[in-house]
């Protein structure tokens, strides 16, 4: 499975892992099973695209229509927060695209960093702040 994903809901966080190569489709499907679920409404969410070797049909289109799935998915789900792990490059200019994008969507109520380091990404989440340090 390359999206595995995980819920603490002591920390009220949910972890996705993204591993190999990794489809538009399989986001999208990722977004709509999980985020459409009431039991982690207002959770915030860790998602580690280090162990990802490839995300395909990474299209400008396909990065616009994730983040307004997922900016139509944020009524159900509350405001929060989305920290982005990306250790490459190539996948850290794609997290700042989507943060970009979802930014600037109707209903849009999540607040979306990207980081290059994990620990600084836990550190944002766990702490009151909306802004990264």
């Amino acid at each position: 499975m390359p999206i595995e994903h995980t819920i603490d809901r002591e920390k009220r966080l949910v972890t996705a892992a993204l591993r190999g190569v990794v489809t538009y489709d399989e986001l999208a499907e990722y977004e709509r099973r999980v985020w459409s679920s009431p039991e982690v409404a207002g959770f915030d969410e860790l998602v580690d695209m280090s162990r990802a070797t490839d995300i395909e049909d990474d299209t400008v289109n396909n990065v616009e229509r994730l983040a307004s799935l997922a900016a139509r998915l944020d009524a159900a789900r509350g405001p929060s927060r989305l920290a982005i792990f990306a250790a490459s490059d190539l996948h850290f200019g794609m997290g700042r695209m989507y943060k970009a994008l979802r930014e600037g969507r109707p209903g849009a109520v999540r607040t979306v960093e990207v980081f290059r380091d994990r620990g600084d990404a836990e550190r944002w989440l766990s702490s009151d702040s909306s802004v990264p340090e």
